[in-house]
């Protein structure tokens, strides 16, 4: 059921990121999909009938693991998905001694912090700080 991301599924990727709002306008989903492919950890896909309904990043610097686009096609929400695809995240982090989990979930997003919660996260008293290094065109 969930198998790892190749460039034929880029297209489908890229409408099921807009279908679910993750797409911003400074970022360029293309480039962050390239630039995920040089990182050596999964990039998952779910299809059904030929088309992608789900997705997941994850990644793993040493000290942390991360999750980053992780999307379920409004029409295909409530089966298990999103949960199986973090379960899957959890436990490839987890054979690889990760300690912790974070991702980071926008503030105006109360759904998805409802239903990170229902997994068992928890808000960290932390600021995310960022600079932009690189404009994407």
């Amino acid at each position: 059921m969930i198998i790892e991301f190749c460039d034929a599924h880029r297209a489908g990727v890229i409408d099921l990121w807009r279908a679910c709002g993750l797409t911003r306008e400074w970022n360029d989903p293309d480039l962050d999909i390239d630039r995920k492919l040089t990182d050596g950890h999964p990039f998952w896909v779910i299809e059904n009938g030929g088309r992608v309904i789900a997705t997941l990043m994850v990644g793993y610097d040493g000290h942390r693991g991360s999750v980053n686009y992780l999307a379920v096609s409004p029409e295909h929400r409530g089966q298990g998905l999103g949960r199986l695809l973090m379960s899957r995240a959890e436990g490839y982090l987890k054979a690889r001694g990760c300690p912790k989990l974070n991702l980071m979930v926008r503030t105006s997003n109360a759904e998805i912090r409802g239903f990170y919660q229902a997994l068992g996260y928890q808000l960290d008293e932390v600021v995310v700080l960022s600079t932009r290094l690189i404009a994407d065109p």
